[in-house]
């Protein structure tokens, strides 16, 4: 019998400055194995700023070391007027573990100055 896998992934990126989510965020998940990262996908957050689907899930959860990569300068350049250049937060990598068959949720709070993030729920 094969193994049930039960691990997920998802994120969710608001716009604190404006409070809204964070719509057209692209976004790479990388895993991360001593000094070297391998890319498994890429999502673009929609208008609820979350990824249409987890970006793991099933047999492509593993537990490990990921890394996912927001391009919040790409992102904040949309409709903002007055941003220095070069921005002061253009890629934002969040690392994190995973070490149980369960649901992961790595939410991004995201301003042009500041950022926070979590393990969500």
């Amino acid at each position: 019998m094969a193994k049930a896998h039960g691990g997920s992934l998802t994120t969710h990126v608001l716009d604190t400055a404006s409070g809204q989510p964070a719509a057209g965020l692209k976004i790479a998940l990388y895993r991360v194995s001593g000094n070297s990262h391998r890319k498994i996908r890429e999502a673009v957050t929609n208008a609820d700023g979350r990824c249409d689907a987890p970006l793991l899930e099933g047999k492509s959860f593993q537990t490990g070391t990921y890394e996912l990569i927001f391009f919040a300068g790409d992102y904040l350049r949309q409709g903002r007027k007055k941003l220095p250049d070069p921005l002061f937060l253009d890629q934002i990598p969040i690392r994190f573990g995973m070490a149980e068959e369960k649901h992961y949720h790595v939410p991004l709070l995201l301003s042009p100055y500041g950022y926070s993030t979590y393990r969500g729920s």
